[in-house]
């Protein structure tokens, strides 16, 4: 069944699907699905959900998500990003980790469960679109139109380890506000040197509450930019941030604090959106608990993933390395692919039988 799935992830890799143009691969999982034995297969837009057979709905479900769509190639190929090409056991081509790995890993472990009778859980695999723009036409869309789930194991690379927490992402548009003078005159307030406090601030300044998995709050200011003239003192001066926020805290709670402390109190500080939130399961939750015992390694993940507009508890694991998605010549081992699909059954057998 895995040398199956692997197959599948040739066709994928094939078949382009970057984010928002997914159709092509949206089919193939679908087709895969239904050839092997599955008859409660579903599709909306370009994400594919399949519930296990002896689905019962007095029963908890656990969702299996992971995406089919990937990023545009890096301009550094030196292969064809859409050529699985197979040599000395590694799979090359864009998709290949993140996350055709992960999602073969998931769908198989679906596939092995897919029959089993008297399971203490409901299974649901879902392979979703615009993964990597945070799309709404991605997993967000879907939700409504799954069972109450209990928790998620979401399919990204992660070597194998299991994130129990990850982080969250806050855009901040703020704009410093000045007063036009002339450059060659003691007139006007500079908006860049107004914005230059504030940045200063943004990048001292230590949020209270530590999470034990992720650290701190991280704000990092992107980009900025004012003025048009030499000569004129600008009265603007806009500057973006990316914030990374842990369990610890709320969209607005973290906005909050950034409003009532910044230098500036007339500088403008506005989200884009407190959508991408900060995730987390429970340490002690059985899973977990069984997981760290068979000897995976528990993490902090500082990076995000459909994780963040789950309303549940969910847990980040998959084969490959995220240190290798979004480069160039993006690959994974198929010994990865093998290993994960054994690793995961494996825990999932035990876990069902703890209950």
């Amino acid at each position: 069944m895995t040398d199956e799935g692997i197959e599948l992830l040739k066709n994928l890799i094939k078949t382009p699907s970057v984010s928002r143009n997914e159709d092509k691969t949206a089919e193939l999982i679908f087709n895969y699905l239904k050839e092997h034995g599955v008859e409660n297969v579903n599709r909306h837009l370009n994400n594919v959900w399949a519930l296990s057979k002896n689905f019962d709905s007095k029963k908890p479900t656990i969702l299996f998500n992971s995406h089919h769509d990937t990023v545009l190639p890096a301009k550094t190929y030196t292969r064809d990003p859409f050529s699985p090409d197979v040599e000395n056991g590694v799979l090359y081509g864009l998709g290949s980790n993140d996350a055709g790995g992960p999602a073969i890993n998931l769908l198989t472990t679906f596939l092995y469960f897919y029959n089993r009778e008297n399971l203490p859980y409901n299974l649901i695999v879902a392979i979703t679109a615009e993964e990597e723009n945070s799309g709404e036409n991605g997993v967000m869309s879907i939700l409504g139109k799954l069972p109450e789930i209990e928790f998620a194991v979401v399919g990204e690379p992660t070597c194998m380890e299991i994130s129990v927490a990850e982080k969250g992402i806050l855009v901040l548009d703020c704009t410093a506000k000045g007063k036009t003078g002339h450059a060659a005159r003691n007139t006007g307030i500079n908006a860049i040197y107004k914005a230059l406090e504030d940045i200063n601030w943004l990048k001292n300044y230590k949020f209270e509450k530590t999470s034990p998995w992720l650290g701190d709050v991280k704000c990092t200011v992107t980009g900025i930019n004012a003025g048009t003239l030499h000569n004129v003192i600008p009265a603007e001066c806009t500057f973006m941030v990316d914030v990374r926020i842990t369990e610890k805290y709320t969209h607005q709670e973290v906005l909050d604090i950034i409003r009532e402390n910044i230098p500036n109190k007339d500088t403008e500080v506005k989200p884009r959106s407190f959508k991408l939130k900060s995730s987390h399961i429970d340490e002690n939750h059985p899973f977990i608990k069984l997981a760290a015992e068979k000897g995976f390694k528990l993490f902090g993940s500082p990076t995000t993933s459909d994780r963040a507009v789950m309303p549940y508890a969910s847990l980040k694991m998959g084969p490959g390395d995220s240190n290798r998605s979004h480069t160039a010549d993006e690959y994974i081992l198929l010994s990865e692919i093998r290993s994960g699909v054994e690793k995961t059954v494996d825990l999932f057998e035990e876990f069902f039988k703890t209950l």
